[in-house]
This record gives structure tokens, C-alpha cells and sequence, in this order.
């Protein structure tokens, strides 16, 4: 890696040492500099969990990724710069999906060296982590989420967030990666027609107070004063807010808008139906 050419990427001029106020620095300057996006996965182009494909992608292409990407990567840059990283897999929304979500999640713990103090270090979850969280239960706020850890009477931790809607979650145990377990759940989520990455578009970012999602047609600006959101009505409007709000110049993406329209047709037709029940 070329370590000075990922910290110019997010945009980082702070200190470069092992400790937890550059850690911390580093979070927050990647969680509002790369956003996470699924558009490979929509445009049919293959991805992996090595972390030289997403320095690649990430740093010399401008582009985003998705959890496998990019904890991936800012987990290497971590130990260029000399902390101690440990992949790790989780399980988002275990409590409703079961053994079928297990390491369907890349996360990070992360220490100084010679520390016993863990962080849950997490650039891919969306951005709803603006900076890392002791490994200890408690809750925290990283406006506009409430954010907040649990240990599980079954050895798992619980990492969650709520912006508003509700609690979204996944499980982790806290010990390295089954590596296989990530590549073979990786090939799954952007083949498996079922799979939501496979469905739906996605693209999020967020600055220090504010929240970005596009899924699909619908745009979600959260913020502190609630969430606004705006429906997009056309190819050049997606290509368009794709270039100007998350930095993603995909004009190819317009491609995508007969897919992308008959998805939002199908989830009103699923919201009505259920309505009606």
C-alpha cells in the first residue's frame, strides 16, 4: 500500500502513530470522505475481500465499497501505521436471520500496541460510526444515530444503531475471521438473487451531523432535525446525484433505471398489499 496516497484519498493531514486520538481522526475523516455503495454489484462486475482490489478501487479509482472493501482496506492502512487489527466477522440482524447472516459483515477490533483497550472499528456499516467504540457495553450518540454495544449471553457482542426507525444490528464474536467463511458469504451477496445488495442500489455517506442514503429511487437526508426524503424520477437524476452528493461519477449507473424503477414499484405493491391485510 502506498500508505500516503489512501490518507490523501480521505483527505487525512493529522499525525501518523499508533494511538487513539489518531484513531479516532482517521474514522471520522474516512466515514465522510468514502461512501459506501453497492454499484459494482448492481452493474454485474465481481468483487473480493482482498484488500489490494479495494486500495484499487477505493484510492486510485474514487470510487466506494461495501464492508468487505472498505474495513478492509482501512483496517490495512491501520497496520501500516502500526496499530494491531483484527478482522472480524459478523452476523447483521442474527437475531432474525440466524446462521444464514453469519459473516456477512466485515468489522474491526483495533488496540495500540501493547494495549489491552479494544475498539470496535467499523468505516463500513453505512457510516453510521463516525468514531470507533470501546469494546464494552454502553450506548453512544454519533448524531444523527444513537449507537450502542451489548454482550451476549451466547459469547456474541451486539453492535446497533438507530437513526430514528428502529435498531439495526449485527453480532460479532470477538476473535479473527474465518476467511473463507468472508470470501464464500462475499461471491453469495452479489450473486444470490434474494440477496438485498443484489435488489436494491445503495449509496450512503455522512458528514459530522448529517446522513445520506440513496436506495434505489429514494433519497433519505437524516439530520438533526428529523429525515427528509425525495423520490428521484429519472436515469440522468440518479446519475446526477450519485456525481454530486456521494462523489461516485457512474454514468453507466443510468443503465440500471428500468431495474431500479420496477424495484420501487415492487415494494409499494408489497407495502399496499400488506396494508390491506
Amino acid at each position: 500500500m502506498n500508505l500516503q496516497a489512501y490518507l490523501d484519498r480521505i483527505g487525512y493531514r493529522g499525525a501518523q502513530r499508533p494511538d487513539h486520538s489518531v484513531l479516532i481522526a482517521l474514522q471520522r475523516t474516512h466515514v465522510c470522505a468514502v461512501p459506501f455503495e453497492n454499484l459494482d454489484v448492481q452493474l454485474g462486475r465481481p468483487l473480493s475481500t482482498a484488500a489490494e482490489e479495494a486500495y484499487e478501487k477505493i484510492v486510485e479509482k474514487k470510487r466506494g465499497g461495501w464492508c468487505y472493501e472498505q474495513n478492509g482496506l482501512f483496517g490495512w492502512a491501520l497496520q501500516q501505521i502500526g496499530f494491531d487489527v483484527t478482522r472480524v466477522a459478523a452476523a447483521v440482524m442474527r437475531q432474525d436471520r440466524g446462521d444464514a447472516s453469519l459473516a456477512n459483515h466485515l468489522c474491526l477490533l483495533v488496540a495500540a500496541p501493547g494495549s489491552s483497550t479494544r475498539y470496535l472499528v467499523d468505516v463500513g456499516f453505512g457510516g453510521s460510526m463516525l468514531e470507533p467504540i470501546e469494546l464494552l457495553q454502553g450506548e453512544h450518540t454519533h448524531a444523527p444515530f444513537r449507537l450502542g454495544l451489548e454482550s451476549l449471553d451466547d459469547g456474541y457482542w451486539r453492535f446497533w444503531e438507530d437513526i430514528g426507525d428502529g435498531k439495526f444490528s449485527y453480532d460479532f464474536r470477538a476473535e479473527p475471521a474465518n476467511e473463507a467463511a468472508l470470501q464464500a458469504k462475499c461471491a453469495s451477496l452479489q450473486s444470490d438473487p434474494s440477496s438485498i445488495f443484489v435488489m436494491n442500489l445503495v449509496a450512503q455517506l455522512r458528514s459530522r451531523e448529517q446522513h445520506m442514503v440513496l436506495r434505489g429511487r429514494i433519497l433519505h437526508v437524516a439530520s438533526a432535525d428529523g429525515i427528509a426524503r425525495q423520490t428521484l424520477e429519472s436515469a440522468d437524476e440518479i446519475v446526477a446525484t450519485l456525481a454530486t452528493k456521494f462523489g461516485l461519477d457512474l454514468p453507466e449507473v443510468g443503465g440500471l433505471w428500468p431495474k431500479i424503477a420496477a424495484r420501487h414499484e415492487e415494494i409499494l405493491r408489497t407495502k399496499s398489499e400488506f396494508k390491506q391485510r
